[in-house]
């Protein structure tokens, strides 16, 4: 969803009260959206600009990259949810959009785009463009916006601004940019240190260069005030007192509370009929009623029951739909359903299958690249995403809501060739700066996982850049393998590329897993003793059940062990005094690392405080069955 915040006056003004042109409609204002991949520095760079802009007293305790107010967010150092803030510089309001970096939630970036009139592009003076820049800078140029490029991060001792500005005008070029788009400004900044400058022997004082910049280049909102209403919604979410808020640019005219309005969709249809019955702006920290809103201003509507995210809300004489940006499809999808685990219902007050699907539902509501299916099992929902990390980021969030769920291994999503009726997959760019030493042993793993190498350079400092393009099924569980080739020191980075042919079968994991054959407390002993057999995955004094990974196997097959048996105890002395028992810290399994690990016949049963790993059947006999089934079939 789209978090807007509208600010007050600037610091120039801050000695005076607020004129009336600033707190007027008819104030000049430029909209411009950050992008850039993720990482380099975009939410650090607006705290900058809300400090010097005069948001924050000069004493007032912000927390750092005060942009990022969602818990995950902070813990995960990325931004997950667009968000809006404005501030006013010399009379002019500037609307200024924090997007995410991250490709798997594209969707947000998308849709921010048809609402501003420029962009800058954040780009890291190190690494430069990677391909998330790449990603939302080529919809931008689509768009016909004229860009400008802020390399970022000038102070770090490996900066090299001027190969990375060369890189940018050659990543333009190859995205199509028009003459114009290719003629575009730079500055080189420090977000951390609160300076931009128009050169690299500039002043390196205050962001008043950026601030300066985008006033001159990015044009005013092109929008038709004598028109009758309309507005495009960018964004929906899902209001405790007000219901469904709509929230998007005004294109044309103006909007007041119980005015009736209609919602078209993107080929025209008609979607519904109804009267706003809320207007919000966002001033300060807070959104608050407003009488009437103006061409030009990002508002959140109230009233509609239908309409979404890409649909026209306009007066009922309109009869055109606005022009919106078609969403890239999900590539990745996995059940969710009922923890029906023995120990289910002991951490998680949100566990019914009804629970389940109306907070999925409630999902689909506010983000569009999440889709929901109802599968034959009345208590299991096939949820399809953009990739494992934008899935992920929707269980760990449910995780913290109090739900228990069992989530299945990913699968991609197939899709078939109109004209030869070919079954095709959706395929990825991944780009990866490694070591030269490692390269070697990323070439072969991403080679067993079907990848095409389409480009080798190095990338100076003893680094080579690599470029494949990988089925998303290959990718599938190999971040955990790629940090441990490189030693931790490679960077690896996706983008969905398109379809192509079925690239054949990729093998699987390589191993079995160790299983529990009863319901109980695990034992430090017993445990002890199965440590030749492989790695555990859980300590002593967890619960476990029948059916419950609790390790790794050497081999490749499944074993069921006792991890319940205790030593024996005799009134026999031994001749040696009795060690205490040692064991080896068990691996411990992230929500990613989990999902990518379990194998078809697996779940991950998440729960407010755990993460398990279990078989799909608990059962033994039920699981022979099942394998003897299959192998029939």
């Amino acid at each position: 969803m789209l978090h807007c915040s509208l600010f007050g006056a600037g610091r120039r003004d801050m000695a005076q009260p607020q004129s009336a042109k600033a707190e007027g409609a008819s104030m000049t204002m430029r909209n411009i959206a950050i992008i850039a991949h993720v990482d380099h520095g975009k939410t650090t760079l607006v705290d900058a600009l809300l400090r010097q802009s005069g948001v924050f007293r000069d004493n007032q305790q912000v927390a750092e990259r005060a942009m990022d107010s969602n818990d995950l967010e902070r813990e995960r150092g990325i931004t997950i949810l667009a968000k809006c803030t404005s501030v006013v510089w010399d009379d002019v309001r500037l609307n200024i959009v924090d997007t995410p970096g991250h490709a798997d939630f594209g969707g947000e970036v998308e849709r921010i785009l048809s609402m501003v009139d420029g962009v800058v592009v954040l780009v890291d003076a190190a690494e430069g463009p990677l391909p998330q820049t790449k990603f939302v800078v080529g919809k931008a140029l689509k768009l016909g916006l004229r860009p400008i490029v802020l390399i970022n991060k000038v102070d770090r001792p490996d900066a090299r601004p001027d190969e990375v500005h060369e890189e940018i005008f050659d990543l333009f070029a190859a995205l199509d940019a028009t003459d114009e788009q290719l003629d575009f400004p730079t500055l080189y900044a420090s977000g951390k240190q609160g300076w931009a400058s128009e050169s690299l022997d500039g002043p390196r004082k205050t962001m008043q260069p950026l601030f300066d910049l985008v006033v001159r280049h990015v044009p005013p909102p092109e929008v038709t005030p004598d028109q009758p209403f309309r507005m495009l919604a960018t964004t929906l979410e899902r209001n405790p007192y007000l219901g469904r808020l709509l929230t998007g640019r005004i294109d044309s005219g103006i909007v007041r509370p119980t005015m009736a309005v209609k919602a078209l969709g993107r080929d025209g249809r008609l979607i519904e009929q109804g009267r706003i019955t809320k207007v919000l702006a966002f001033r300060g920290l807070e959104r608050v009623g407003v009488d009437e809103a103006e061409a030009g201003d990002i508002v959140a509507l109230a009233g509609l029951s239908r309409a979404t995210v890409a649909d026209t809300l306009c007066d009922p004489i309109v009869t055109e739909a606005i022009p919106a940006q078609p969403i890239d499809p999900p590539t990745l999808a996995m059940t969710f359903s009922v923890n029906d685990s023995p120990l289910a219902g002991r951490e998680g007050d949100k566990v019914t299958g009804r629970m389940i699907r109306d907070r999925l539902m409630r999902e689909t509501e506010g983000n569009v690249a999440i889709h929901v299916d109802e599968t034959a099992d009345a208590d299991a929902y096939d949820v399809a995403g953009r990739g494992e990390l934008q899935l992920a980021i929707l269980i760990e969030t449910m995780r913290r809501e109090g739900f228990e769920l069992s989530i299945s291994r990913p699968q991609v999503l197939f899709t078939t060739d109109q004209v030869s009726g070919q079954r095709l997959e959706p395929i990825e760019e991944v780009l990866v700066d490694v070591d030269e030493e490692f390269s070697g042993a990323v070439v072969n793993k991403l080679a067993e996982r079907k990848a095409e190498m389409v480009e080798m350079r190095p990338s100076g400092g003893g680094k080579v850049r690599l470029t494949f393009h990988a089925p998303t099924r290959g990718l599938i569980g190999y971040m955990g393998e790629f940090l441990t080739d490189t030693r931790g020191t490679g960077l690896m980075n996706r983008l969905f590329h398109g379809y192509a042919p079925f690239k054949g079968q990729i093998a699987a994991r390589r191993t079995g897993v160790l299983i529990s054959n009863g319901e109980g407390t695990a034992v430090a002993y017993a445990l002890w003793n199965l440590e030749d057999r492989g790695p555990m995955l859980v300590d002593a004094g967890v619960p476990v059940y029948q059916g419950m990974i609790i390790g790794e196997h050497t081999r490749g097959n499944d074993l069921e062990v006792n991890v319940l048996k205790g030593k024996q105890l005799t009134n026999i002395r031994a001749a040696g005094k009795d060690e205490a028992v040692k064991l080896t810290p068990p691996i411990k399994m992230t929500l990613e690392k989990a999902i990518a690990y379990i194998a078809e016949d697996e779940l991950v049963e998440v729960t407010p405080k755990s993460i398990r790993l279990r078989k799909r059947l608990l059962d033994p006999n039920d699981r022979k069955r099942a394998a003897r089934k299959a192998e029939a079939g």
